[in-house]
Parts: C-alpha cells; structure tokens; sequence
C-alpha cells in the first residue's frame, strides 16, 4: 500500500532530509527527523499494547512534539484522535469512550487530566510527552504499518458549535483527494508550499489543511503556539508565506498590528476565512495589501473546505462562497428533496470526494445525513442564477418569532457595522407573544447604549428582526479553539436572559 500519509513522509524523508517541515518559534524539524523520531515513538506505543486498528487520542497544545505523537500514532497503524487540550476530565472521558480509545498522548502538563479520566472507565494508557521526547535522539529509524485507502486512520469529533459533537472519519484516501483538490484550485498549496498556522492543531484546519497538506506536498508549516498579530505579520515576511487560514478575528487582529501598514505581504496567495462573515472594513485593508480574503464554506465532514469565492470575484461577491470546487459539488436542496431554484432558500448539501464516509459507528445518525449521494449540512443557503453559493444560516439557529423564520447571521452583520460593537451573537429568547425575538448580545466599547443599537439596527432591519433584548458587556465572547464563537456556550450562559434582562423595545 504506497498511497498513504506514512508513505508520503518517507518519500520526503528520503528525497530531501533536510527540508524543513514544522517551524515552531526558533526550532525546525525536517523531514528526516520527522521521519525517524516519528517512527521511534511508533515502535514505543507498540510496545505499550498499541496494535492496528486501535483508538489513541492525542491531547496537546500546539508543540514541537505533535506532529511527531501524531505520526507515531499512525505509523503504529492506530486511528488518531486529536483532542481539545481544553478538555476536563469529564469531558475527555467521554470522548474517549465514545472512539473506544484504548491509549491517550498527552503533554506532560495535562497527565492528571489523562490520568483521571482513564481512571473513571475503561483502561486507558495514558503516554506523556515525556517519553516522545526522550526517543528524539537515536539511529535512524523507519516503520510504520500502513492502512488501507479506505480505513479510517483519524476520528474527528466536531466541535460542537451547535450541540452534540460527533465523530468524523478520515481515511488515506479522503485526505488525499482533499490535497490532490485543493493542489488544483488553491495556489497556496503546491510541491513545496509554505503555509502558517495560528490554530490548534487538534481540529481540521490545523490537522488536515495544515500538518497533513503540508507533509503530502513536501511543504513548510509554521506553527503558532497562539496567536501574536504582530509576530504573525513577520513570520508572513521572513518565511515568504503563501498560505494562511481562519476565522474574521484571526485576519483583524493580524491586520491591526501595526507592523500590518507598512508589511510586504506579496507572497500570500491564499487567504480563505470561514466561520463568519467578512466585514467590507476587514476585506479591505486586505486587499490594499493586496491580499485577497475569500470567503469559505465547509464542514469537518467535507474536508473543512468544500467551496470558496474565487479571487477574481471576492470584491464583486464577498458574501459568496463559490460555486463548489473541480471535483466537489455544493447545491442548494428543497425540503422535498428537489434542487432549489435560484434564489430559493434551501439546505446546503454536498457531495465529492473529500467527503467523509460517515461518522463513527454511527448509523442511525450516518442515515439520516448522507442521502442520495449528498452530505446533508444542516445548513441553509441560497445560489444565484450563476450557481454562487451563500450561506444563510445554521437550520438549528433559525429564529421563528411570530411564525416568521429570522437568520441571527443576517442581523449579526448589520449590527457588526454599528460602531462600538466589537463582536455580536444573535440568540433566540422566549416570548409569550412571538414564541421566539432576537436577543443580541455583544461586546460593546466606548459609550454604545442598547438605545444606539435598536436606532442604526432599525434603519436596516424590518421591525420584527430588530432585537428585542441588547446585552451590552465588556468580555469577549466564548469561542471554540477553531476561533468560532460558541454559540452552545451563549446560549448556555444566557439560558434565563428574559428573567433578568428587561427588553429594550
């Protein structure tokens, strides 16, 4: 079996040893040491019981060891299981159930954490970093047992942006018809490419589109612990970066640096955002360094990027997010299952070789959400008569007040423009009347009033869209590690908003 990430990593092993491969801070790993250190710690969680096909989650910040826990993991023919570092022991526990993990990689920081919740099951193993980085030196070394195309070799549970998580399977195959996809339409990712991640490594922006893009290209990837905007810029400078990627809070904070004015940032090619929308203010001071930010639209289970705006078109259409990609296609579904018509409002539904085969050893769930030949999304959008996608809503998000479906993402655009407010998130609240209003709540600065809100939100917004209760506080808002705003943790910290909130109109 040659088509696999194990094989790729040998290949650039071999071909150009001293490549870099990972730059953390001041430290560089190539491909060589990649290689054999990975293969070293493959062979140790051998010798701890690890055998192929088995469970073994990973629970780490972004570190040097990582990338090499997480090739050691795959090289003993185990599924990885990239972990939030955030995690409590409850929380792990039952992400460690739910994959049958028999083993967990940890930083040595977080070993109690392992520890406890190993102790509350099942066995679990628990590896700290301390023995990865003990095999660091040695003779060289290469092993690994290979999957096949079509078995899993990593489970991605999803963040759980609106409710429960689930896993996602990624195989051999479906990762490198995501690379051969995106080495097409994305001229940032390419034999050799440099990319920049200021994510966590442990979810699908940082594990598929950054270490394992950049180790099947034979690429660079410069890895943030967290991100710094300023040193961000210099990084872009240094490394002649030409691929980065995240949320609108990523591209604002890099571009109030104020390294950001006077940067040379021509090496970028690629610069796609997700999660939310653009504001036309973030889009442009991008694009007079000409970068051009382009919106994206994607899930865990499509890849993380099932579609993105052309650079031709991101001034033209920068609510857009593309018409699919060469191989993917994205499409607009009605409720009875037919295409929607062009400007018909719809469920996105995807389907493409990025896909992932389901969800693990979930059926009933894999049933009702891949139908037909499409990934149901859970999404709705809406497509133009020239087939450009752009995302509505989440369906689970839908505001119904008075009968009257209300999209939270359309308000929180308007109110994002009104100025003062830093970040917004529109939730529903009960209402005896309506059933359902709008409650905003938001980051505000300087001296915004739930009366400066309702009066700018009201010269866009039909009246039964205007909130009806304005939070005005001071603390950003709760994001998940991909930098998305959480908004299961909103809703759950704002649960009883009617009881102590009064309405603003």
């Amino acid at each position: 079996m040659s088509a696999t990430i194990g094989s790729a990593l040998a290949w650039w092993a071999r071909t150009q040893p001293h490549a870099p491969a990972f730059v953390f801070e001041d430290e560089t790993l190539d491909y060589a040491t990649v290689e054999h250190w990975s293969s070293r710690f493959a062979l140790r969680l051998q010798a701890e019981g690890v055998r192929p096909g088995d469970r073994v989650g990973l629970m780490a910040p972004n570190d040097v060891p990582w990338p090499i826990a997480a090739f050691g993991i795959l090289k003993a023919g185990a599924v990885l299981v990239p972990l939030n570092s955030r995690f409590t022991a409850a929380e792990l526990r039952k992400v460690l159930d739910d994959a049958g993990a028999t083993a967990v990689v940890t930083d040595d920081s977080l070993v109690a954490t392992a520890t406890e919740a190993g102790a509350s099951g099942s066995p679990v193993t628990v590896v700290p970093f301390a023995d990865l980085t003990a095999l660091r030196e040695g003779d060289p070394e290469t092993f690994r047992i290979d999957r096949g195309e079509e078995d899993p070799i990593s489970v991605i549970f999803t963040s759980g942006s609106t409710g429960r998580s689930k896993g996602v399977v990624l195989t051999n195959r479906t990762l490198l018809n995501i690379v051969f996809e995106a080495s097409l339409v994305e001229q940032g990712f390419h034999r050799g490419s440099t990319a920049l991640l200021v994510l966590p490594l442990a979810f699908t922006p940082g594990l598929v589109w950054g270490m394992l893009m950049s180790t099947v290209l034979g690429g660079k990837l410069v890895i943030e612990k967290q991100l710094v905007p300023s040193r961000a810029v210099q990084l872009i400078e240094e490394h002649s970066v030409e691929a980065i990627f995240g949320v609108p809070l990523i591209y604002q904070a890099i571009a109030g640096a104020p390294e950001f004015a006077d940067a040379d940032l021509s090496s970028l090619s690629t610069a796609v955002v997700g999660g939310a929308a653009v504001p036309g203010a973030l889009l442009e001071a991008w694009a007079k360094k000409d970068v051009a930010l382009r919106q994206i639209y994607g899930m865990t289970e499509a890849g993380g990027i099932a579609t993105s705006t052309p650079v031709s078109e991101f001034r033209d259409h920068p609510d857009s997010c593309g018409a699919g990609h060469i191989f993917t296609e994205v499409a607009v579904m009605t409720a009875a299952g037919e295409l929607a018509a062009p400007g018909e409002t719809g469920e996105l539904v995807i389907k493409g070789p990025g896909v992932t085969p389901g969800y693990w050893e979930s059926p009933d769930i894999n049933a009702q959400v891949f139908r037909d030949g499409w990934l149901h999304s859970g999404d709705l959008g809406v497509c133009d008569e020239d087939g450009r996608i752009r995302f509505v809503d989440r369906l689970k998000d839908l505001i119904i007040t008075g009968g009257i479906n209300v999209s939270p993402v359309e308000l929180e655009q308007v109110l994002a423009a009104i100025p003062g407010v830093g970040e917004v998130a529109v939730i529903a609240a009960t209402d005896p009347k309506f059933g359902e209003t709008p409650a905003a709540i938001i980051q505000a600065s300087g001296d915004l009033t739930e009366e400066d809100v309702i009066r700018e939100a009201s010269k866009v917004l039909a009246d039964f869209k205007v909130p009806r209760y304005v939070v005005l506080r001071d603390e950003p808002l709760p994001r998940l590690p991909s930098g998305k705003i959480s908004k299961t943790d909103i809703r759950t910290e704002y649960a009883d908003l009617v009881e102590h909130y009064q309405k603003v109109r």
